[in-house]
This record gives C-alpha cells, sequence and structure tokens, in this order.
C-alpha cells in the first residue's frame, strides 16, 4: 500500500509535485493558500486543504493525518515553525522534507558541500528546528534556483539594470529534477540527511544570461564589469551517490 503523503505549500514546484506524486499512487494531500490552487488540486483528486502557517490557532490534523509531511513554503517566522513542528510532533507523521535553499551558504569563491559553513539566518534556524527533532525523521533539501516551463531564466533579467558577478557561477536545478530527488528520497528512504540539489553544470552568469537573453529575443544584457565577482559553486555529490541519481537537465548551456 503506498504511503499517504502531505504536501504544505502547493504553489509553482509543490502543486506539480503533488500531481506527479498522485499519479505514481500515493494518497496525496495538498494545501494552498488561494481557492484558485484549491480547486487546482480538487480538480486532480489531490485532497485540498487552506493553510496559513501564520494563522497558529488553525486546526491542521486532518491535513497531517499522513506517513511523511513535504514543506515547501516561503514562510522564514521561527515562531509560525515552532507552532507548526508542535503539531507535528502531535500527528501521525513522522518523516519530513523540508525544502530549503542554497542560499544558506556564503559566497566563498570556491566549491561548497553540505559541510561547508551556513548564514546566521532565519532560514538556517529553521532548519536546525527540523534537523534538532527527535520525535520525527527529517530531510533537507537545499535547492539552487529553480526554474523551467514558465520559469524561464531570461525572465531573471531586470531590463535597464546591470547584472552582477559577470564571471561568478551559476546554481540552478529544473523543476523536473526537483519532482524526481524528492520522489527517490521517499522510495529509498534517505532520512535524516542534509543534500545538496543542484544541476551539474555551472557556466558563469555571463554565459548563461546572454544566451538566455537571446534565447527570448530580449536585449544585450549589461553586466557590471566592476563587480567583485563573488560566487560559490554549489557541489550535489553527495545526493548523487546516496540516491544513485543522474540529473535529468543536467547542461545548462543545452536545456
Amino acid at each position: 500500500m503506498k504511503q499517504e503523503i502531505s504536501i504544505l505549500g502547493c504553489g509553482w514546484l509543490g502543486m506539480a509535485l503533488a500531481f506527479e506524486l498522485k499519479n505514481k499512487g500515493y494518497n496525496v494531500k495538498g494545501s494552498a493558500t488561494s481557492n484558485n490552487n484549491f480547486d487546482k488540486l480538487k480538480a486532480k483528486l489531490v485532497t485540498p486543504f487552506i493553510i496559513d502557517i501564520k494563522h497558529r490557532e488553525n486546526d491542521i490534523s486532518g491535513f497531517l493525518l499522513a506517513d511523511i509531511l513535504i514543506i515547501s513554503i516561503t514562510s522564514k517566522s521561527i515562531d509560525d515553525f515552532k507552532n507548526l513542528i508542535a503539531k507535528i510532533e502531535n500527528s501521525k507523521v513522522r518523516k519530513v522534507i523540508f525544502i530549503s535553499s542554497t542560499s544558506v551558504y556564503h559566497n566563498t569563491n570556491e566549491v561548497v558541500t553540505e559541510e561547508s559553513s551556513t548564514k546566521k539566518s532565519a532560514l538556517t534556524e529553521i532548519e536546525h528546528l527540523f534537523r534538532n527533532n527527535d520525535i520525527f525523521q527529517s530531510t533537507i533539501i537545499r535547492f539552487g534556483g529553480l526554474f523551467g516551463y514558465n520559469r524561464q531564466p531570461g525572465n531573471f533579467i531586470k531590463s535597464g539594470k546591470k547584472m552582477e558577478n559577470p564571471e561568478g557561477y551559476i546554481n540552478l536545478i529544473h523543476r523536473d529534477d526537483c519532482i524526481q530527488i524528492i520522489e527517490q528520497i521517499i522510495v529509498r528512504n534517505a532520512w535524516n540527511k542534509v543534500l545538496n540539489a543542484c544541476t551539474d553544470s555551472h557556466p558563469t552568469r555571463r554565459d548563461f544570461y546572454s544566451k538566455e537573453a537571446e534565447k527570448l529575443g530580449k536585449p544585450q544584457v549589461i553586466f557590471n564589469e566592476k563587480s567583485d565577482n563573488n560566487y560559490k559553486i554549489i557541489n550535489s555529490q553527495k545526493l548523487k551517490d546516496l540516491l544513485d541519481y543522474e540529473f535529468i537537465h543536467k547542461d545548462l548551456m543545452n536545456y
């Protein structure tokens, strides 16, 4: 029997994930913060809920009636997460996937692994709340910048504004890979892990965004040639070894 999975935050990534897991035969609950997304979930036979963790008084026990909870929301409120974690502790959920970001790392002008130091921030504090919990198991996925489908990198370029760090490097991941990685964590029971998730190639910002602008027929990108060119290169070898994973979209200059 397939496990029951609840996805907190069915936005651009979470909704596509919900549909994929539902198609794979999982029993899926999904949360939205708008009636529009609620209706989209319902139409695809994902059991829908309206949940916003800032409304701490709301009863979400029905949503937390699941084996696995996947958290894919943008909130950085430590107090709201403390309240959420208390509710998880009192629920059926004993396995959590928390979607984090490679923004937790400093720009060190070198290759960054899961062992590298992180910034002091709300996001790292929230990560620690999950990692240090002894009631349920958590795996933290630090995704690079998300792209794919209607989220084209060329649209990240701001018209008329100089782009910083042209000789810095790109750390991105396609939504297809995000979804497959999450599913493989579930299939392989890869719990109590911290994993970087970024595609294999890291072109310079100059090369990549020049290509993306041309692809969309946009004006030539203006770069700040006096920039310090600070960067980091995210290494995802730990994830690849653990999950025996090969990226679907591995070459950012030819995807």
